[in-house]
Formats: structure tokens, sequence, C-alpha cells
């Protein structure tokens, strides 16, 4: 089944793909980017928490496609900053500035912090437009990773603010976990796995109406 991603990060895209071939049994899904599908426009994302904005993104996307469309938005919560980057996390440095300069404000901003706890949150929206094989109703769900900001990058894999965020579990930071490890405890794994489930769920649904519909039991 199509489904359009509702995001230009080929690197997000990349990883929620892998997340879904891992997650999801009852289905098979083409991923398609907001590129793929020519929309090239942006969506202002205007809500007041991850969810919102997840939401917000899957519906224009899905309206523009009619696929079924699946948005994230996610971003790391600080506690002794009070949540924040928070749903600013892609563009705490600004508009224009890179992973690098949001990790050279957030140290910045903790300079002399003690507390330096923080969670990783993502939250994912699925719409399912009429005339889908899925259609029906909206899902949100939302997943969390714990940790700690290190006072200095390690690492060079993963992106955003990976090689700051320190995993105790670990003994490491996600700059410097493997990739299939990260994905396996982090906050956007763990939001797929409930939308996986959500999405499973609904395939189940779908063939036991068929299945009513053909008169066979």
């Amino acid at each position: 089944m199509k489904v359009l991603i509702a995001s230009r990060n080929r690197d997000k895209i990349r990883e929620l793909g892998e997340l879904f071939s891992a997650y999801t049994a009852g289905i098979k899904l083409e991923l398609l980017s907001l590129d793929d599908v020519g929309f090239y426009g942006e969506i202002e994302e205007d809500g007041s928490s991850f969810a919102e904005n997840a939401m917000i993104k899957a519906k224009a996307g899905a309206a523009f496609s009619g696929l079924t469309t699946i948005a994230d938005d996610s971003g790391l919560c600080v506690y002794a900053l009070d949540g924040a980057p928070g749903v600013y996390s892609a563009r705490y440095a600004g508009e224009g500035h890179d992973d690098a300069a949001n990790n050279e404000k957030l140290l910045r901003e903790l300079r002399g912090v003690k507390d330096r706890s923080a969670a990783y949150v993502c939250a994912i929206a699925a719409v399912f437009p009429a005339g889908t094989p899925l259609e029906g109703d909206p899902v949100t769900v939302e997943g969390r990773c714990e940790g700690e900001i290190l006072c200095a990058p390690r690492g060079t894999g993963g992106f955003g603010y990976d090689p700051l965020f320190w995993f105790d579990p670990y003994g490491k930071s996600f700059g410097e976990t493997d990739p299939d490890d990260k994905n396996a405890v982090s906050h956007r794994g763990e939001a797929v796995k409930l939308l996986a489930a959500e999405l499973d769920k609904r395939v189940a649904e779908k063939k036991e109406e068929l299945w009513r519909k053909s008169g066979l039991c």
C-alpha cells in the first residue's frame, strides 16, 4: 500500500521505513515523500504540541495526495529548560540553521546547569482518506525516550541532537549508537510500534468486514 510520509527529511523517512518494516506484520508499505507526490509548498506547523503539529502535516498531505498519510513531529524536551526546545527543536537556533547550530545553542543554554535530564518525544499521526484501503478515523500515538544532555557531542551517527543525547542503558550517546540499537529504544521507534499495532488492527478489521460482506460467514 502506498503511504505518504509528510516530510522531505530523508533521514527521517529512511528511519521510519526501517521501523515500519520491522513492526508491521499485516501490511507492506511503500513510503513516498512530499517531493515524490509533487507537494513543493510548506506546511505551517503552528500547533502547540507535537501531536497537533503531526496531525496538521498528516491532514495537509492527505488532502493534497488522497493517500493514507503519516506525519511525525518530534523533538527534544529538556526539563531544566521547561521543555525547550520542544516543538521548536528543528529550528531552535533560528530558521535556516542546521543541526550543529541547534546543538551549539542547546549547550549554551545549559552552561552551568546540573540537571541535564531530557526526553526525546515523537508524536505520529495517520490520516486515512475515503477510498483508501484503511479509510476511517485518524490516529495519533506518542513515544518517549529518556536520557541526559552531554556537555559536548559524542559520535557522528544519527541526526538532530543525537550526539548530545546520552542513553544510560547503552552507556553511550545516540550519536555513537548503532541505528538498529537506537531504533529499538528510541522515541520514534516506540511511536512506530504503537502505530504499527493500530495499522495491523485496522487491516484485521477490514478483512473481517470484507468476509462478512461476502456472505460466506
